[in-house]
């Protein structure tokens, strides 16, 4: 890459060489030279290489870029390349046919032209950030603007041309259109390079030079021309001659140090000046029909062929114009649709802003009520504790039986509040979800052991990994096993059952409550997922503590849902998205491989 750098600059080096002495060769024939056909040809020559070189030194530009940047050293290279093509047709007439260029010529609307296209580019802003103006609304007023140009040189110059030959007026109405074209330019190069920063700034600096150059070289030529004072080959064309090796230093230095484009935001102000500047040269249409109109000193046939060109081009623009405001209206309905749904946006991120600020507060609130409430609790349980070991008859052991687990029943709901007040970003780690269920069974049993509850599980050793925190994941196994427990209907000897499985990039974890016996549960295994069994009766958890297990796997990007029917009982499920990479092909259920086992 630093050799291709390298010889890249070598190259531009060598070219630049190049065009300096075509230059200097150029200025050395006008200072010793007299007035010859060798010195016309000399000089046509010249010109046509370093028009030539100035419009290929801008086609890398070309295929280097993107976007608007790209467009911007197209239309510079058309430009060059019209420029060129004048050249050549001058050249033509010089020294292939031997003869003076035509008064009446009609490759000169070649060399108005060659303008429109830099001032397309100038309009691009290559150098500013994309603005929100509509990228079609923009070429819609370039189009109109060169549809203006055409008209104003087929209304001022052709008329003189073709409908009433007249070289004098011909010259004359040239010469100040193309005298207020280049000054037209040459302000939006100078507004251009005002605004521009960095190498933008060096590239419209430069271009500003080349094109003073030339306009000056130019008004002095055409002034010599009329003195019949010029000839070509002579000192007027060194500025012209430039002029033209400038674009080649521009070409080269973009090649090698490109500008690039700002990236701060940026408004709509010049695409609105665009469209007004548009709608002038719309409205400028009256007035030149107005002029052809009244004015008595030019022949009728100018002034007849002036209206239908200013009818023809009235009607032309007219629908640009419709189909630009067509445009419009569908840019504006976009944008209005935009708004509407920034609107309802803001309203929804202000309202959960608002429910957030006082989920905050309340999760202070009850932080700070349930620290307080843990020390009665504690000691309740140890009282509890002591009277269980006390001889008590039967009835009395239930009835402290039942107050042990109410009072472990509101420790639990103590550290859920405790764990909805502190929510926090989870630390994400891999985690063993069969590890989990197994740790999570450990710490409630001493309360269904309490309750005379069976527990059976089926947890398969190869259930993938999940991400997630393990403190809070374990916080919400237990949470949710003791609801289980606290909801079971104990009057019909129904035991709980824990089961997890792999399914579909999902680890899912079922708790429910069964009467069957060990030995036939096997059968559950197609049942497992209860809450799909009755669709119905599922419904999203409720519950300070089971709204707490709910944020959690929100966090994790898991859900969770439960179903309660007189009929299957309790069931709850748990969803959570495994390890991609440690993802395996789910294992098909079949009889025989979901064998609940007693936790012991």
């Amino acid at each position: 890459m630093a050799a291709r750098i390298v010889f890249l600059r070598a190259y531009s080096k060598l070219w630049t060489a190049a065009v300096a002495a075509c230059l200097a060769a150029l200025i050395l024939g006008a200072l010793i030279l007299h007035r010859s056909f060798a010195l016309t040809a000399f000089s046509d020559w010249i010109q046509c290489i370093l028009l030539l070189s100035g419009a290929l030194s801008l086609i890398p530009n070309v295929v280097r870029s993107r976007g608007r940047v790209r467009l911007f050293w197209a239309l510079l290279a058309t430009g060059m390349a019209f420029w060129f093509s004048y050249q050549l047709m001058w050249t033509y007439f010089e020294v292939w046919l031997r003869v003076d260029v035509p008064d009446l010529c009609a490759g000169d609307i070649i060399l108005f032209l060659h303008i429109v296209p830099m001032m397309a580019a100038l309009a691009l802003r290559a150098h500013a950030p994309q603005e929100e103006y509509s990228a079609r609304l923009r070429r819609l007023d370039f189009t109109l603007m060169m549809v203006w140009w055409m008209y104003l040189y087929i209304f001022a110059v052709m008329a003189w041309q073709y409908i009433v030959p007249n070289i004098e007026a011909y010259n004359e109405n040239l010469n100040l259109l193309y005298l207020i074209e280049k000054l037209a330019f040459l302000s939006a190069v100078f507004v251009a390079w005002m605004n521009s920063k960095n190498g933008w700034k060096i590239l419209y600096a430069n271009l500003f030079g080349a094109s003073l150059t030339y306009g000056a070289g130019s008004y002095f030529a055409n002034w010599a021309l009329g003195r019949h004072a010029y000839y070509s080959g002579s000192l007027y064309d060194i500025p012209l001659t430039a002029s033209m090796a400038w674009i080649t230093v521009i070409g080269l230095w973009s090649r090698d140090e490109q500008p690039r484009t700002s990236t701060q935001t940026s408004s709509t102000s010049h695409g609105v000046w665009l469209a007004r500047v548009g709608m002038v040269t719309v409205f400028s249409l009256p007035l030149f029909a107005a002029w052809a109109l009244l004015d008595s000193i030019v022949p009728p046939r100018v002034r007849s062929f002036r209206l239908v060109l200013t009818l023809g081009a009235a009607l032309f623009m007219g629908i640009i114009v419709f189909v630009r405001q067509r445009l419009l209206d569908r840019e504006l309905l976009r944008l209005l649709n935009q708004s509407r749904e920034s609107f309802v946006n803001l309203k929804r991120l202000q309202a959960q802003i608002t429910e957030s600020e006082k989920l905050a507060s309340i999760g202070q609130l009850v932080g700070g009520a349930a620290h307080e409430l843990n020390n009665p609790i504690a000691a309740m349980m140890g009282y509890s504790d002591i009277l269980l070991n006390t001889p008590l008859n039967p009835n009395q052991h239930d009835l402290a039986a039942k107050i042990g687990q109410q009072v472990r029943r509101t420790k639990s709901l103590v550290a859920s509040l405790l764990s909805f007040g502190k929510q926090g970003a989870a630390a994400m780690a891999p985690v063993d979800l069969t590890t989990l269920l197994r740790t999570a069974l450990k710490l409630s049993q001493p309360q269904w052991k309490t309750l005379n509850i069976d527990v059976l599980t089926v947890l398969p050793p190869d259930l993938p990994r999940v991400l997630g925190d393990s403190n809070q994941l374990l916080q919400v196994c237990v949470q949710i096993l003791n609801s289980a427990i606290n909801a079971l209907d104990r009057q019909n000897s129904r035991t709980l059952t824990v089961a997890a499985e792999h399914k579909d990039g999902v680890a899912v974890i079922h708790i429910f409550e069964t009467s069957l016996p060990a030995s036939s549960a096997a059968s559950q295994g197609p049942t497992l997922e209860s809450d799909e069994a009755h669709p119905g009766s599922a419904q999203p958890l409720s519950g300070l503590g089971l709204s707490a297990c709910q944020g959690i796997l929100q966090q994790h990007q898991g859900k969770i849902s439960w179903q309660c029917d007189p009929i299957s009982g309790t069931s709850i499920r748990v969803e959570l998205p495994v390890i991609s990479a440690l993802e395996k092909s789910p294992v098909a259920a079949v009889p025989g491989t979901w064998q609940p086992q007693p936790f012991a």
